[in-house]
């Protein structure tokens, strides 16, 4: 069954919406505006803007609320990056993504983050893996002379699960080739003294530190003890590897890392909690061949983007042009990414450490 939405369905109380199995679905709309589903499960729930962006905006199972801290407690009717941000997951690009230079004319992170969608479905459906909900969004964009794509993201959750699918599929409508720039920004929140695990070697060639400060980051905002900090990790980037509360995340630090698959082609990062749970992102290298690491501890914002898949640098445009990181996409072809993201219980880590350092002892 699939449910066509309509701007028009959601309203300021949260209203019931459907049931699949032990799924349920509900939608409102905030406050600000902004247009929600919720879906709930047996573990938790996830909080979608179909419209905005099709961002997750919170993620809880099992009690734990695994989006980033912000300081904003519900989403805003905006497309500016920086004036509604916290959410679990977004989506960056296409036309540009990064942070842009003084020449660059891109918005931080492209259009798609808050872009507005033109159509949302919610779709129950089966699968070998049981009774899932998938929804579904369409966002086209048309610039005369420039662009014209379509973007059409999916989020399937099944039963009984904490792991969300998480897909996009960009088309070029033009008769000509375009560019792509694609990263897709997975805000977990960090965990106290939690360990860092992921398939690529720990060394300072496969993991690549930020010392320079973007353009987007008061200077100010600097300390000596956070630029030293940099500078260690630089050479030793297993420093990071404890999230220790001590260590200076403020406002940020960002790494480059190269990842590797297993058999399947997969990646695998994982954030281990003191008592055994672990928050867990996979990507495809295929796909998306750059990854940056992205932590942030202020009093105000928390973040552990411990995964961010991307197909190019954050740079900026300008930037990821002249350097040939930038990929082309045919006139009526696809490209397609694909993600997983969220919570694994104790007893299923250990089975996903050893496939990582299989990948790791190979490399």
């Amino acid at each position: 069954m699939t449910i066509n939405l309509q701007p028009h369905f959601f309203t300021e109380k949260e209203r019931a919406l459907s049931d699949h199995g032990e799924l349920k679905t509900s939608i409102f709309r905030y406050d600000s505006g902004v247009a929600a589903i919720r879906v709930t499960n047996s573990r938790g729930f996830i909080t979608v803007l179909p419209y905005q962006g099709q961002q997750i905006w919170h993620c809880v199972f099992d009690d734990k609320e695994l989006h980033m801290k912000t300081i904003f407690q519900e989403p805003v009717l905006t497309q500016d990056y920086f004036s509604t941000y916290g959410g679990f997951f977004l989506h960056c690009g296409v036309t540009a993504m990064g942070v842009p230079a003084t020449e660059d004319t891109h918005p931080l992170h492209g259009e798609l983050p808050n872009a507005i969608y033109q159509q949302a479905t919610l779709t129950h459906g089966q699968d070998e893996s049981g009774r899932y909900i998938l929804i579904s969004s369409v966002y086209t964009h048309r610039v005369v002379l420039n662009h014209h794509y379509k973007a059409e993201p999916t989020i399937k959750i099944y039963e009984n699960s904490a792991m969300l699918d998480v897909s996009m599929k960009i088309t070029n409508l033009l008769h000509r080739p375009m560019e792509v720039m694609y990263l897709g920004h997975i805000n977990f929140r960090p965990v106290d003294y939690a360990k860092l695990v992921y398939s690529a070697p720990y060394n300072s060639e496969h993991v690549k530190v930020n010392v320079n400060i973007p353009t987007h980051i008061k200077t100010g905002a600097c300390t000596e003890e956070l630029l030293a900090f940099l500078r260690k990790l630089n050479n030793d980037p297993t420093l990071h590897h404890t999230i220790d509360p001590t260590h200076p995340y403020d406002p940020e630090v960002v790494m480059f890392i190269n990842y590797k698959a297993d058999d399947e082609g997969i990646a695998h990062s994982l954030q281990i909690h003191p008592d055994g749970y672990a928050h867990y992102a996979t990507h495809k290298p295929s796909q998306l061949d750059r990854v940056i690491r992205w932590i942030a501890r202020t009093p105000d914002h928390e973040a552990m983007g411990m995964a961010l898949p991307a197909n190019a640098g954050t740079g900026g445009y300008l930037a990821e042009k002249a350097a040939g990181n930038i990929k082309t996409l045919a006139p009526r072809a696809e490209m397609h990414f694909d993600m997983q993201m969220g919570l694994l219980e104790p007893g299923a880590v250990g089975e996903i450490m050893q496939k990582i350092e299989g990948i790791n002892n190979n490399c």
